[in-house]
């Protein structure tokens, strides 16, 4: 996996914005639960009030709180507030604001920040808190009597009166009890039990505190909104950073695999088989593609979210963090599990998906021999077990990975419910806010969300770590035939001469040569045939000229130059080449024809398609050179794919031609006029014909007889016809003595 790396170097720049992206989407999502819990415990809960420190307090009030301060308290929070009366500048201005100024002088915070505002808060939300208990205490009084902290009194006494008329040490002693009583309950709690005593100063002032709580809801509320699109808005653009990264780097892996199976050579070809490097360069690349978007999207986003998740969670509520430690022990125990049982399937599969193309490919590639043979049910089955085996291990594979997911969610519901119970307890206890209980909630349920998109990353690596290995096999091959360091070239009038020295030639793994000792030359302006027995070694042994394969021993010359010292680009464009199998690529016929010269005038590609005796088919076409040809030539008969084969390596107009056997689906008589033809139009190249028949080639200058890899004869028909025992077999074996004289 990490040898593809490379292909993601160019993305760079996509994949940190990514990343960046990913980090405000993380923050967003994190945020929501803490607004949230805001809605909760102080819109709902506290009415919109989010603070101890109230923007205004009747005079008599403030008397109240002080009481409940020492000296620099007091004297710092009657710094942060104005006295309005009515006498006051602004009286006018207030009283709009708070009726309640009209019967009595309120305290007014100045505006501006406050310096230690969480001290402040504190201090004032204990003297509320102190100031709202005595005052329940008063109005639940029952037969007259009254009970603050355990104490009982008579209702008739005004403790507020007592608390300040008691001596300064003793009402300092009291604050210090009354710290250590309220230290127990947390600053969160001490807060939410003083603003409902702010709340309801509020209403004595006149406020519309119906209108403040749906103000602070909306507000709130519009903040998650936004963070919501801010979250969307990211997740859309990493998707599609993803996306562009993932095409992208594909795209380069598809263009250097194709590149280099194209730089194959015959020998290679014999390592990978044609399904096998199919579904490499389509199903394999794939998987990397996929694995690249789920990268970029899951395993930088998890991470961030599940830590920022934990210090979310234990800021809420430490004491319940054992919750979260317990659900990742239980999860990781199931996702070991599963990836033991899995993961050594994942390694079969794209075995068993090579099997499937392979079973197909020759199926729909033979399905003529199939029905010919009768041989349906043998190949159903075949296919069916190779279909089978590949059901049987995705099946298992997915029915493993499917118990994760239920079991996933049964940790995460028995979280929810742990949560509950735990939360309902601290909360009853006054330990915990509503609010921050359903706030840790949703951020346990984010820390075993990112374990679970962490899980489903681990499942799909494996599989694409097969799938990278199985390209970085292709790509890391060597061409055996490669182009020289300083190639030479050519030179621009070319003959053509083709030389063989002594060549030899072995297979790679086979013990013994399958071509021996070969010397010969084939002029130009003259035919060189080339017969013998299947298997003898012909084909063979003109792949040479153009280096599908290379010569073991000896050299092959091109006008005195070997063809390894020139360019494969500079040698082939010097050969019309025309294979064994007649090869049609899907277009038209025009479009077949140009492949050998893009630029090929319509003159050309018409006397080519007349040399090669194509012409009348093609002129019985309604569309003629525009006529469609489907992939590989299916819907032209085997004559006719030859004769256009032939008119393609025409058009190329070469100095050297070579035909593997490529007059064999002719008749007789289109045989000999395009050899007639072709000899009067290409008379000064060289020409190289394999063939089987003897009608084919007993007029060419030069007849090379080939016996298990030797030459065994050569010369002209007449000379051969004397001199040669197997050229004498196989041409009285085709032709009577007074066809063959």
């Amino acid at each position: 996996m990490l040898k593809l790396i490379k292909y993601i170097k160019p993305y760079i720049p996509f994949v940190l914005l990514a990343i960046a992206l990913l980090f405000v989407q993380a923050i967003s999502e994190l945020a929501l639960p803490d607004y949230m819990s805001k809605i909760v415990n102080t819109g709902i809960q506290q009415g919109g009030i989010e603070n101890s420190i109230p923007n205004a307090m009747r005079k008599s009030t403030m008397d109240k709180i002080v009481l409940f301060m020492s000296g620099e308290d007091k004297k710092e929070v009657m710094n942060i507030y104005t006295l309005v009366d009515k006498d006051s500048a602004d009286y006018k201005l207030y009283l709009d604001k708070y009726p309640a100024l009209e019967n009595e002088s309120i305290y007014v915070l100045k505006e501006g920040n406050i310096e230690n505002f969480d001290e402040l808060n504190l201090k004032m939300g204990k003297a509320f808190m102190v100031t709202g208990s005595i005052l329940k205490a008063k109005e639940e009084a029952v037969d007259g009597v009254m009970e603050i902290n355990g104490t009982k009194m008579p209702a008739g006494i005004d403790p507020f009166l007592m608390m300040k008329n008691i001596p300064e040490e003793q009402r300092l002693q009291m604050l210090e009890q009354i710290d250590k009583s309220v230290e127990l309950l947390g600053v969160g709690m001490v807060n939410q039990s003083a603003v409902v005593v702010v709340k309801d100063e509020y209403k004595q002032l006149g406020m519309d505190t119906d209108k403040l709580q749906s103000d602070y809801v909306i507000q709130t509320g519009i903040m998650m909104l936004l963070i919501a699109l801010v979250s969307a808005v990211c997740t859309v653009m990493v998707a599609l950073l993803a996306a562009k990264v993932a095409a992208g780097s594909a795209r380069d892996i598809r263009r250097d695999v194709f590149n280099k199976v194209e730089s194959f050579s015959n020998s290679e070809f014999v390592s990978f088989s044609t399904a096998s490097l199919i579904t490499r360069t389509t199903n394999d690349i794939t998987q990397i593609q996929l694995v690249v978007v789920m990268v970029i999207r899951i395993v930088f986003f998890a991470p961030i979210l599940g830590a920022g998740g934990i210090i979310k969670a234990l800021e809420k509520s430490s004491s319940m963090s054992w919750i979260i430690a317990l659900a990742v022990i239980v999860m990781l125990g199931m996702i070991s599990i599963v990836f033991a049982i899995a993961i050594p399937k994942f390694k079969s599969i794209q075995k068993l998906v090579d099997k499937l193309n392979l079973v197909t490919r020759e199926n729909l590639s033979g399905l003529m021999v199939i029905r010919a043979f009768n041989t349906q049910n043998f190949e159903e089955k075949r296919f069916d077990d190779a279909n089978q085996k590949l059901t049987k291990t995705n099946l298992f594979v997915n029915r493993v990975v499917v118990i994760l997911m239920p079991a996933i969610m049964f940790v995460m519901n028995g979280v929810m419910l742990l949560i509950v119970w735990v939360g309902a307890h601290q909360i009853a206890e006054s330990s915990m806010q509503v609010g921050d209980m359903m706030a840790f909630m949703q951020y346990a349920m984010q820390i075993i969300f990112s374990f679970l998109m962490m899980t489903m990353m681990f499942i799909m690596i494996p599989r694409a770590s097969v799938s990278a290995v199985r390209i970085s096999e292709v790509l890391k091959v060597k061409p055996k035939i490669k182009d020289p360091e300083n190639p030479k070239n050519f030179d621009k009038n070319i003959k053509g001469t083709v030389e063989f020295k002594d060549v030899s030639f072995k297979f790679p793994g086979a013990e013994e040569n399958m071509l021996k000792n070969i010397s010969f030359t084939a002029y130009p302006g003259q035919t060189t045939a080339i017969i013998g027995s299947t298997g003898s070694g012909k084909s063979t042994m003109i792949n040479m000229i153009p280096r599908f394969y290379d010569v073991t021993d000896g050299q092959v010359l091109i006008d005195g130059i070997d063809v390894r010292e020139v360019s494969q680009k500079e040698l082939r464009s010097k050969i019309g080449y025309v294979p064994q199998k007649g090869i049609l690529f899907s277009g038209t016929i025009e479009s077949n024809l140009k492949y050998a010269d893009q630029n090929a005038s319509v003159e050309l590609i018409e006397k080519s398609a007349e040399i090669a005796q194509a012409m009348e088919f093609i002129e019985s076409k309604p569309e003629k050179f525009e006529t469609e040809i489907s992939q590989g030539g299916t819907n032209v008969s085997g004559g006719q794919k030859q004769r256009l084969s032939i008119a393609r390596a025409l058009v190329k107009q070469a100095p050297i031609y070579i035909f593997d056997d490529s007059f064999s689906a002719l008749d007789y008589k289109t045989d000999m006029l395009l050899r007639k033809k072709l000899k009067e139009e290409v008379e000064m190249s060289t020409l190289i014909i394999v063939g089987q028949r003897i009608a084919t080639i007993k007029n060419a200058e030069q007849i090379l007889v080939l016996d298990e890899g030797r030459i065994v004869g050569k010369g002209r028909h007449e000379d051969l016809m004397k001199e040669c025992k197997t050229y004498q077999e196989i041409a009285l074996s085709q032709l009577s003595e007074e066809e063959l004289a």
